[in-house]
């Protein structure tokens, strides 16, 4: 599956879960918080597995599942599903980086998922951090004895949300790190641009709207066909160094030849008041 047709839509316009009999389904797709068990975690990943492949969620699956636990499917919530349960593909989850992720979260249901999603992508994508529930384990709490029975905790393990709250921009980049090998077909050394492009207006432009221009730039231009790893990394650099009037930005600092297209195109552009001519790649 391409990544940027996830983002934005079902990859088979035909496909309708509510009539495929052959695909088991939760009884409701908005299930309440439960207390986390292993083999919860486990009869929700076989709900969305793959018929053919019982080991894999495959595209459709992943696709019922964010449905269901109403994580958009236009957004940075997918990508930050596939972070946290170390996907290999985009659009795919293997039984084993499910039941690893999952153990980690200490999430078995889609409400709990859904949270600790939601949460992720308020802190990273948003860059407004949530303030930690009073319950931060999904462990029960052992019973005394003599005393009364301890309330069932029902938050998920918030222990990866607090390293990364502690330093939200380490973090950050390592989920835009995540993303382009997530996207990078096996064998290859670069993305398709249309990935690209689509990755960085879900993950970028809510922490660097300036991705916005950089986007129109390379669409009017037509001629960049793909990113290699450091083109990748220096986008991330530039949102994050250089002021979006593009003031502080020195051509002489090393940046890839995207990057100085698209200073020079902008440079133009707002000079003249009138959308530039791109420059040839």
């Amino acid at each position: 599956m391409r990544l940027h047709n996830l983002l934005c839509c079902s990859t088979d316009a035909n496909f309708d879960p509510d009539v495929d009999s052959d695909v088991k389904k939760p009884a409701t797709k908005t299930d309440k918080p439960e207390p986390y068990s292993a083999s919860a975690a486990g009869a929700l990943f076989q709900a969305y597995a793959d018929p053919d492949e019982p080991a894999t969620i495959g595209a459709e699956g992943f696709e019922r599942l964010c449905t269901d636990a109403n994580i958009p499917l236009d957004g940075a919530m997918p990508l930050l599903l596939a972070w946290q349960l170390d996907a290999k593909e985009m659009g795919k989850i293997s039984k084993e980086d499910w039941v690893r992720g999952t153990d980690a979260l200490h999430v078995s249901s889609l409400a709990m998922l859904a949270l600790a999603l939601s949460d992720l992508h308020a802190l990273l994508i948003l860059n407004e951090p949530s303030p930690a529930p009073s319950i931060t384990t999904s462990t029960p709490a052992k019973k005394k004895k003599g005393s009364a029975e301890a309330p069932a905790k029902t938050s998920y393990n918030r222990t990866r949300y607090q390293r990364y709250a502690a330093d939200p921009n380490k973090a950050f980049g390592e989920l835009y790190a995540f993303c382009f090998v997530l996207a990078k077909p096996e064998g290859s050394r670069n993305i398709d641009m249309d990935t690209a492009t689509a990755l960085w207006g879900v993950v970028l432009n809510p922490r660097y709207p300036q991705i916005t221009d950089v986007i129109a730039y390379i669409t009017e231009a037509g001629t960049y066909k793909g990113v290699n790893k450091d083109l990748w990394s220096m986008m991330l650099e530039f949102c994050k160094g250089v002021k979006p009037d593009l003031s502080d930005y020195e051509a002489d600092g090393a940046w890839p030849t995207l990057v100085d297209d698209f200073v020079s195109w902008k440079k133009a552009k707002d000079a003249n008041g009138n959308p530039a001519e791109p420059m040839a790649e």
